[in-house]
C-alpha cells in the first residue's frame, strides 16, 4: 500500500487540535514534499526523518514521497510531527502494517541517531488523545507529564525502533502507569513573620475569597515575606485547576515539570518585565505571567516602578480571568484566573511617616510617585493594606508569635467550601446577579454601608468589592449574613484610597 495515515496534535493556544499526517509514495524522481501550512521547523522534519530511518536500519524509499499536514489552514510548529511522519513513510512502503497506526496518536522528536526527544504540549494533547479514544506514544521524556491524565492508554519509547516493533507486534510496549507527585511544596511558614497583625489579617482574607491585595509601606516592614507566605494557606487545588495548570505550563517555553503537580503557582517577575512578558505574546502565542500564575499567586513588587503601560495591561485579565493574544496571522486566548499580591513604597525614598524621620521627598515627588499607578488599576485591587514599620524590641525577638500556615489554612479552606458550596465559586469571582443574591443587606445594614461609601467616596466598582471582601469576612467568621462589622472591618482595607494613596 502506498498510501498511509497517522495522527498528531498541534498546538493552539493551551488547546491542542489534530491533525491527520497523510503520506503518500508515487513513481517518478525520488524526493520528499511536505505540505500544510508548516513552519520552518516542520519543514525541516524531513532531514531529520530521512536520517532517523537510515540510521535505525530502515529502508528510506526511493520514490516520491508527499506528506500532507491536514487541516491545511491550521498553522503547525516544532518537532512534534517527526515521529508519526516517520512512521507513515515506513507504513506506506510496507515496512510496518498501516492499519496498526490509526488506533494511535503520537508525538515526539527524532534526532538522527533514531532516538525519540522530548516535546512541550504533551499535556493538553493527552487530554484532546483520551476524548478522541486514542492511546498515545510519547518519548520516553514526557511520559510523566503525559500520565496526569486519568484514564489515557499511554505508551512512552525511547528509540523509534522500539515503536516499530510495538507496532509491528514483534515486541509490545508495557502501558506506562505514571505516578504523579502529589506530595505538598515545602513553602515558608507564616508563623515566621512577627507583628503585622493587620497585614496578616488581609492577607488570611484574600487567600479565602481569592481577592488582590496592596500592600504599602517602607521597605523592610515584611511585605514580600508576607506575599511568599500566600501559598502555603491557599485551599488545594482541585482537579480540574491542576490539570489547567499544568495545561498553561505545558505549552510554554519553560515546561512543566511534574513534580510541581498540585502545586499552586507563585510568579514574582522583576519590575522590568514588558507588557508582552506579563500577557504573554510572540509570533506563535506563548502564555505570559499573568496566564502561568492561574490558580496561584502573582507577586508584584514596587509597584509603582513597572512601567504605567505594563501595569494598564493587567486590568483586563483581572476583570474576565482570561487573555486574548491577537496577532497578525494568529489568535490565542489563554486562562488568567490569577490572584494579584502587590507591594509598593509610600513615596520615591520609601520612608513616608517612618519614625526616624528620614523621609525629605516633596509633596510633588510624592505625588507623581503614586499617580504611576492608575486609578482604573487601584480601583481593581480589593484589599490595600498599611504595613508600618516594626517596633527593634520585637525585630529582636526571638521566634515567631503568630499562628502557623497550617492553623490558617484550616480556616480558609472552611471558608472557601462555604463559597463554593453557595455560590459555585469563590466570592472575590462573584458577579451581576450573584453579588446581588450572595451580598445582600437587610435595612440597618444597607443604611450603614450607603452611609460609610458615601463618606469614604468609593466608586461603584469599589463598592462591589468591598461587598465582596465583606461577604468572605462572614465566611470567615460563619457568619450566615453580612453584618455592619463585616462590613466596617471591609471597608477598613479601602480607606487608603483617600488617605495613603
Amino acid at each position: 500500500m502506498s498510501l498511509a495515515v497517522g495522527y498528531a496534535r498541534a498546538l493552539h493556544g493551551i488547546d491542542a487540535p489534530e491533525v491527520t499526517v497523510e503520506v503518500h509514495l508515487a513513481r517518478g524522481l525520488p524526493g520528499l514534499s511536505l505540505v500544510g501550512l508548516a513552519e520552518k521547523a516542520v519543514s525541516e522534519s524531513k532531514d531529520r526523518v530521512r536520517s532517523a530511518l537510515v540510521n535505525a536500519g530502515f529502508e528510506f524509499p526511493q520514490r516520491r514521497i508527499t506528506i500532507n499536514l491536514a487541516p491545511a489552514d491550521l498553522p503547525k510548529e516544532g518537532g512534534r510531527f517527526d515521529l508519526v511522519i516517520a512512521l507513515g513513510v515506513l507504513a506506506a512502503s510496507g515496512q510496518l502494517p498501516a492499519e496498526a497506526l490509526l488506533r494511535y496518536e503520537f508525538a515526539g522528536e527524532l534526532a538522527l541517531s533514531g532516538g525519540l526527544r522530548p516535546v512541550g504540549g504533551v499535556l493538553p494533547a493527552a487530554l484532546r488523545a483520551r476524548e478522541a479514544g486514542r492511546a498515545l506514544m510519547v518519548p520516553q521524556a514526557n511520559a510523566d507529564e503525559a500520565a496526569l491524565v486519568d484514564g489515557l492508554e499511554l505508551y512512552a519509547a525511547d528509540h523509534l525502533t522500539e515503536v516499530c516493533d510495538h507496532l509491528a507486534g514483534r515486541q509490545r510496549l508495557v502501558p506506562y502507569v505514571g505516578t504523579p507527585h502529589r506530595a505538598e511544596a515545602e513553602v515558608a511558614d507564616l508563623a515566621d513573620v512577627r507583628g503585622q497583625h493587620h497585614a496578616r489579617r488581609a492577607l488570611t482574607i484574600a487567600a479565602a475569597g481569592e481577592h488582590s491585595l496592596l500592600m504599602i509601606g517602607p521597605p523592610g516592614t515584611g511585605k514580600t515575606m508576607l506575599a511568599s507566605r500566600l501559598p502555603g494557606i491557599l485551599p488545594p487545588m482541585s482537579d480540574a485547576e491542576a490539570l489547567e495548570a499544568a495545561a498553561i505550563h505545558s505549552v510554554s517555553r519553560g515546561g512543566f515539570d511534574p513534580a510541581c503537580w498540585r502545586q499552586r503557582p507563585y510568579r514574582a517577575p522583576h519590575h522590568t518585565a514588558s507588557g508582552v512578558a506579563l500577557v504573554g505574546g510572540g509570533s506563535i502565542p506563548r502564555p505570559g505571567e499573568v496566564s502561568l500564575a492561574t490558580h496561584g499567586a502573582l507577586f508584584l513588587d514596587e509597584l509603582p516602578e513597572f512601567e504605567r503601560k505594563v501595569l494598564e495591561v493587567l486590568r483586563e485579565p483581572l476583570e474576565s480571568g482570561s487573555i486574548t493574544i491577537s496577532r497578525a496571522a494568529r489568535q490565542a486566548e489563554f486562562p488568567a484566573r490569577f490572584q494579584l499580591v502587590a507591594a509598593m513604597n509610600p513615596c520615591p525614598c520609601g520612608y513616608l511617616g517612618h519614625p526616624s524621620g528620614r523621609c525629605h521627598c516633596t509633596a510633588e515627588q510624592i505625588q507623581r510617585y503614586r499617580a504611576r499607578i492608575s486609578g482604573p488599576l487601584l480601583d481593581r485591587i480589593d484589599l490595600q493594606v498599611e504595613v508600618p514599620p516594626l517596633p527593634r524590641a520585637l525585630l529582636l525577638q526571638q521566634g515567631g508569635e503568630g499562628e502557623s500556615s497550617a492553623v490558617v489554612r484550616e480556616r480558609v479552606v472552611a471558608a472557601r467550601a462555604r463559597q463554593l458550596r453557595r455560590a459555585g465559586c469563590a466570592n472575590g469571582r462573584l458577579q451581576g446577579r450573584q453579588l446581588e443574591q450572595h451580598c445582600a443587606l437587610d435595612g440597618e445594614t444597607r443604611a450603614f454601608f450607603e452611609q460609610a461609601t458615601e463618606r469614604v467616596g468609593l466608586s461603584a466598582r469599589s463598592t462591589h468589592r468591598v461587598l465582596k471582601v465583606a461577604r468572605t469576612i462572614a465566611d470567615l467568621d460563619e457568619a450566615p449574613a453580612i453584618s455592619t462589622t463585616h462590613l466596617a472591618e471591609a471597608i477598613q482595607f479601602r480607606a487608603l484610597d483617600r488617605s495613603t494613596i
